[in-house]
């Protein structure tokens, strides 16, 4: 194995998406992840949109070595605590106090290995009134305020339509083992217990919401594709039925935007004359701008934009992904052999280190396709191997 963290060794017992993404990320750079998966029917996530080849499974769980194993079972947990003790880094997204209850807790891990870094993973933390509930990201995109500032003014409250408080949980996650792993490995020569929960990354990312309401009591509300920054600041569709993305936020570009779509007279009006003035009639701007980029088509704004060097962009789909220069050019999309599937198209791991580049080696593994290389590695032969599948064990 290449990457900045080869040799490093991790047990993913996680499942579905936030803790999983995490250890991918440490796989992508090298590591050597296990994939711990219940032996009856392994982690949900080879469930989502089987019938178009497990591609989240494949896509989310590549450069892994599967194997299976009942953690609900005596034996289980035993195999789980032999595992650890050459292990660097064990993930997890249960309940906060289902792994006490297994007898696979911080006291006995870190028993096993003093030098693990054990990274929990919930909806909520390990702690708090919250922690028993259950950890689905669409409950942390709502109350987090996500939701209530996303959409139109007179529409509803609007979640995204991937899982994204469980990607910048796995974002966050992935920093904090690392950061853990340095103080381990610089400082105390001792691993750590790690609380990440979905809500706290997500709250974190949105801006200085709460921070506006300390202060004053202002509560930010929903408005579409306007912003409360700059103005304007949207997207358009143009005549033929695309769609144009553009912020225009500074004085000068606002002054660009309207002077090469006929609208200069905007300039001398005092709703639109500043930054300020525009933002208060935001709903003014956008119906102009409208009116002025729906008789174009989109080449002929993209050819505009470009001359009078605008913050503007065509609005993509994954088939226009597929095919952008840029994106060709810089071998963003990779297709990964997959022996049923012949290829699965996933993006290449970022960001992108010069020095040790990280790279998927392999997609989303069968369930338990390495029981026995990886069981055989801390002692458990074929045999008593066989007889622990035929129990339930693995």
């Amino acid at each position: 194995m290449s990457g900045a963290l080869a040799g490093l060794r991790v047990i993913d017992c996680s499942r579905l998406i936030a803790g999983g993404v995490l250890a991918t990320t440490l796989a992508d750079h090298g590591a050597d992840v296990i994939k711990v998966e219940n032996p009856r029917g392994g982690d949900p996530l080879r469930t989502w949109l089987r019938e178009r080849g497990e591609l989240w499974w494949k896509i989310y769980a590549r450069g892994k070595r599967s194997i299976t194993l009942n953690l609900t079972h005596p034996r289980g947990q035993d195999l789980l605590r032999r595992l650890v003790r050459d292990a660097d880094v064990l993930v997890e997204n249960f309940v906060p106090g289902t792994f006490e209850k297994w007898g696979l807790g911080w006291d006995v891990l870190s028993a096993e290995n003093p030098r693990l870094v054990f990274a929990r993973v919930s909806g909520w933390g390990q702690d708090g009134p919250y922690r028993n509930r259950p950890g689905f990201g669409t409950m942390v995109e709502a109350m987090s305020g996500f939701a209530a500032a996303t959409g139109l003014a007179d529409g509803p409250p609007t979640l995204p339509a991937f899982p994204m408080a469980d990607m910048v949980a796995a974002l966050a996650g992935a920093t904090a083992v690392l950061a853990a792993l340095r103080h381990r490995d610089q400082v105390s020569g001792r691993g750590q217990q790690i609380d990440i929960s979905l809500y706290e990354p997500l709250l974190a990312v949105l801006g200085p919401a709460v921070a506006e309401y300390a202060l004053d009591g202002r509560i930010r509300m929903r408005h579409g594709n306007q912003s409360d920054n700059a103005s304007p600041r949207g997207t358009y569709r143009t005549r033929e039925g695309q769609w144009v993305a553009l912020s225009a936020s500074t004085p000068a570009s606002a002054a660009a935007l309207f002077k090469s779509l006929g609208l200069e007279a905007m300039l001398a009006d005092p709703r639109f004359a500043t930054n300020d003035a525009r933002v208060a009639h935001n709903d003014l701007v956008d119906a102009a701008l409208a009116r002025a980029i729906g008789a174009r088509t989109l080449a002929e704004m993209l050819e505009l934009f470009e001359k009078v060097d605008l913050t503007a962009s065509p609005v993509y789909d994954a088939a226009d992904i597929s095919k952008d220069p840029h994106v060709l050019a810089r071998g963003i999309l990779l297709d990964v052999p997959d022996p049923a599937l012949g290829a699965v198209r996933m993006t290449a791991p970022t960001p992108r280190l010069g020095g040790t580049p990280a790279a998927i080696r392999w997609v989303g593994p069968p369930l338990g396709a390495h029981n026995r290389e990886v069981y055989a590695s801390v002692g458990v032969g074929d045999a008593e191997l066989d007889a622990l599948a035929r129990e339930g064990v693995v």
